[in-house]
């Protein structure tokens, strides 16, 4: 499900501006910034909405509005970072959005600005869009990189380890965001925040089991990140774990968009759980085990990874692993600055917690109490 992309209102827009070239070093300190009038006619904006905007500006100590002369960078403005995100994904996967506003509400010691350019306006686009944008903070000369590397690409791997080695060699540092560019279990030289993708479907794998599944199928796309292979690991530990089969024909690598061959694997009639690698993809198998008349939870129990806006709002709420996504956003923004004052540090993962939402999906409340024990990272919803 794809979310549509809010520009932030004019006045903000002409703040952003205006702050990232402060912080980047475009106007220096002490230097007039251009008139309310010029900034009017850059935005296509009112002088009222200009003026707004550098009030902001003006409240957050960044610039000293003086009568009859102007707009001018405050003398005591320190010089710091500018980032860039790169994610071509923005817009199109859920999580995304709320990573992102978290890097934006973080504060750090230094004064920094977040670039956020330009989402691919199709799925088809990424691939461009993503190399647009590596470019474009290459151009800007960042102080430093956002990444979530691009999946669902059969050369994936290719234009993720093309990106970040473009922008090492200009010497910008990276922060990956969510999954690495190498193929799991590699390791890449870059840091990585997000969750522990293995253990959290072997938690969501073993409350399945625990709610009565014994013929389980994992689902995942074609093509899919580092991060979700590892769920599939994590699904086959578990399964293994509780004496189960964990047999290599129930895990699948099916596109949303083949009905048909989601509707092969609902059609199994031994299968009793059904694990998707996201939310968008359990969505769709539910709708296609209603039209098979087969009822979840009672015949088949289905679950999720990422907890969207709408997954508690399906005609049977889905049971799924939430993510922490604006801690991850503060994460990585903390990740980044410890990187730039510490160059030569080892690369890290920075894993946050995840936490095992249960609803109606896998039977509701009561097929959560034996996880709940174990783990003590259920809620129930």
């Amino acid at each position: 499900m794809a979310l549509r992309q809010d520009h932030p209102p004019k006045y903000r827009q002409i703040y952003d501006a205006v702050k990232a070239g402060i912080v980047s070093g475009v106007y220096q300190r002490g230097q007039r910034l251009p008139s309310e009038s010029e900034l009017g006619r850059q935005f296509g904006a009112s002088r009222l909405t200009v003026n707004r905007a550098l009030r902001e500006l003006q409240l957050g100590g960044l610039v000293e509005r003086r009568a009859g002369s102007g707009t001018y960078v405050s003398s005591a403005v320190e010089p710091g970072y500018t980032f860039g995100l790169l994610i071509p994904e923005l817009g199109q996967t859920e999580i995304f959005e709320p990573i992102c506003r978290g890097m934006a509400e973080t504060e750090l010691d230094a004064p920094h600005v977040l670039l956020w350019g330009k989402s691919p306006t199709h799925s088809s686009d990424i691939e461009r869009h993503a190399y647009e944008s590596c470019a474009q903070w290459i151009a800007k000369k960042v102080s430093g990189v956002f990444f979530a590397p691009i999946e669902y690409v059969p050369h994936k791997d290719a234009v993720n380890q093309r990106i970040v080695e473009l922008l090492t060699r200009a010497g910008i540092p990276v922060v990956l965001i969510d999954r690495d560019v190498v193929p799991f279990p590699g390791r890449s030289p870059y840091d990585l925040v997000g969750i522990d993708n293995r253990r959290a479907a072997y938690v969501l794998t073993r409350h399945m089991v625990d709610a009565g599944c014994r013929h389980l199928a994992f689902i995942g796309r074609p093509d899919a990140a580092p991060s979700c292979v590892a769920r599939s690991r994590g699904f086959r530990d578990a399964l293994l774990d509780a004496g189960l089969e964990a047999n290599p024909k129930r895990l699948y690598h099916i596109d949303p968009q083949d009905l048909a061959g989601l509707e092969r694997v609902a059609s199994d009639p031994d299968l009793d759980g059904i694990i998707c690698s996201n939310d968008y993809m359990a969505a769709t198998m539910m709708r296609i085990l209603e039209g098979l008349s087969r009822r979840v939870p009672d015949d088949v129990k289905v679950a999720g990874f990422d907890d969207v806006r709408y997954a508690s709002l399906l005609s049977v709420p889905l049971t799924t692993i939430r993510q922490p996504c604006a801690d991850l956003g503060e994460a990585a923004m903390r990740v980044m600055a410890e990187r730039l004052r510490n160059p030569s540090m080892p690369a890290r993962d920075v894993l946050l917690d995840f936490r095992l939402i249960v609803r109606e999906s896998t039977g509701g409340p009561a097929a959560a109490v034996a996880s709940s024990v174990e783990y003590g990272t259920v809620s129930t919803m």
